[in-house]
C-alpha cells in the first residue's frame, strides 16, 4: 500500500508535462535506462497507443506513473507491454510503484487482456507474478530481462512493441 494520501487515477489532459518530468527524473542514472523513457510515453500518447496511463498523486503532485500499450506476439492477440513504470526518486520504496503495477494488472485483466510483458529487473517484478519466458524474445534484450505474466495461454515469439520504444531493427 502506498503512502497515506496517495491516490491512483487515470491520466487526464494536462498531466503530460508532469509525467514527462517525473519519468525523466525517475530514470536519470538508472543502470539499465535508455534515457528515452519519457519520449516513449510521449510517443505512445501522441500515437493514441496508450491503452493505460495511470498516475499516483499526492500532496506534492504526480509521484508515479505506469503505462501500458498493445504488443504483438506471433498471432496471440490481447497482450500488452507494461512500461515505463516510474516513481519519483524521493518517494521510491514506499509502495507507490507496487500499487501502480497492481492497479495496471487488475485493469488489464478486467478488459480481457491475455497477458502482460515487460523488460525489467526479474527480482523486482517477480512479486507481481512476472517471470522470464524463454518462449518470448525482444530484439536486443537479454532473455533474463524479458518477463511475462500470462493471464490465459502463454504466447510464443518475438514481442513487437510500438515504434515509440525504438526497438525495431
Amino acid at each position: 500500500m502506498p503512502d497515506p494520501g496517495v491516490t491512483l487515477r487515470e491520466e487526464v489532459p494536462g498531466d503530460a508535462t508532469a509525467i514527462r518530468s517525473l519519468v525523466t527524473e525517475a530514470f536519470r542514472g538508472a543502470a539499465h535506462a535508455s534515457g528515452t523513457e519519457a519520449q516513449i510515453v510521449d510517443g505512445l500518447r501522441a500515437a493514441g497507443a496508450l491503452s493505460l496511463s495511470l498516475v499516483a498523486e499526492g500532496d506534492a503532485g504526480i509521484l508515479g506513473h505506469v503505462a501500458a500499450s498493445p504488443v504483438g506476439i506471433g498471432d496471440a492477440p490481447g497482450w500488452f507491454g507494461i512500461g515505463p513504470l516510474a516513481v519519483r526518486p524521493d518517494r521510491q520504496s514506499r509502495g507507490i510503484g507496487a500499487a501502480l503495477m497492481q492497479a495496471a494488472l487488475a485493469r488489464l485483466r478486467a478488459v480481457g487482456a491475455r497477458g502482460a510483458v515487460l523488460v525489467g529487473e526479474p527480482a523486482y517484478y517477480a512479486r507481481f507474478g512476472f517471470a522470464p519466458d524463454l518462449g518470448l524474445t525482444v530484439r536486443g534484450i537479454p532473455a533474463d530481462y524479458v518477463l511475462a505474466l500470462p493471464f490465459a495461454e502463454p504466447a510464443r515469439g518475438e514481442v513487437r512493441h510500438h515504434p515509440a520504444f525504438g526497438l525495431e531493427g
